[in-house]
């Protein structure tokens, strides 16, 4: 029988989208898995790692202790609202049945539930969070006038851009500088979430048509460089110009930054050779200096001979 307080990773959303009444009236119901589908377009990703592997760990011995959130689907099963996580490690783990609260929502309501129980996640690629905040904005955009988009009762109504940052750690600005993300073709995300290209950078460069996007990647990889935000915004404006072409991004990309320009970088394997395995790099840094000091000093004997 699960144990009281165990699974904390498995924390309830519940809370976000329902009131204490309404919790209070609802039933938890014990569903097969075989009938709980994927919400539709979900922009959060369920991935097999060391996360994954312990929260398969921990529902294998204590079991789901907070129920999904689902909604009945009109083809016949359930569509997960929130718990796609515990629904995926509840497969790994051998569970054949799981509890959930089953809710009527209307489409843009759900897209609303499913986006805010997910945003609570402690770590959340950009591309997630591209997605999920167009996904909020255009089902606000899609409910129409609310009452509850008023910052006060006699108060001017708040933009959908607005009811999205109020409900997440981003202001407006940032809200829709992450949309701007979803402009970018998958390949140069990817690059985004696997932090090979800065946030704003990429920001810059969503702005790109599709085939200048692919011109930017072949320039990139043929450069071996990583854009800075100056060298995005002078991408763009190419762009803007009609004048963006693989050639004019490879000038562009392969400038050498005045950062590398002002810097000397030894490769940790290069310095190894030369040192004890047990040397530190704060000890390797100081015998380089050491060494420096005395060549200098030996250099400055020398030409005053």
């Amino acid at each position: 029988m699960p144990k009281n307080g165990a699974n904390i990773s498995l924390t309830s959303y519940d809370d976000i989208f329902s009131t204490e009444e309404s919790r209070q009236t609802e039933q938890i119901q014990q569903i097969p898995i075989a009938d709980l589908h994927p919400f539709k377009n979900h922009p959060f990703k369920v991935l097999d790692d060391e996360a994954m592997q312990r929260t398969v760990e921990s529902v294998a011995q204590f079991g789901v202790l907070a129920p999904l959130i689902v909604r009945p689907r009109e083809e016949g099963g359930y569509e997960i609202i929130s718990g796609h996580r515990r629904q995926h490690a509840a497969e790994l783990a051998g569970l054949t049945t799981l509890p959930v609260i089953v809710r009527d929502m209307d489409d843009n309501q759900a897209i609303i539930n499913m986006v805010d129980s997910n945003l609570q996640r402690e770590s959340i690629l950009p591309s997630e969070r591209a997605f999920a905040y167009k996904m909020k904005l255009e089902a606000i955009k899609n409910q129409g006038a609310r009452s509850d988009l008023t910052s006060a009762q006699l108060g001017p109504k708040l933009t959908a851009a607005e009811k999205v940052a109020l409900d997440s750690d981003d202001s407006k600005s940032q809200v829709k500088r992450f949309i701007r993300l979803t402009h970018l073709i998958p390949e140069l995300l990817d690059l985004v979430d696997q932090k090979k290209v800065s946030f704003n950078p990429a920001v810059e460069l969503s702005y790109l048509a599709d085939s200048e996007q692919r011109d930017f990647l072949e320039a990139m990889q043929d450069t071996q460089n990583a854009p800075s935000l100056s060298q995005a915004q002078r991408i763009k404006k190419l762009s803007q110009e009609g004048k963006c072409s693989y050639d004019a991004i490879f000038d562009i990309m392969g400038e050498e930054k005045k950062a590398e320009q002002d810097r000397v970088t030894i490769k940790n394997d290069v310095l190894r050779k030369y040192f004890p395995r047990s040397y530190t790099p704060k000890q390797m840094e100081d015998t380089i200096i050491k060494l420096l000091e005395q060549w200098q000093k030996k250099r400055q004997r020398s030409q005053e001979r």
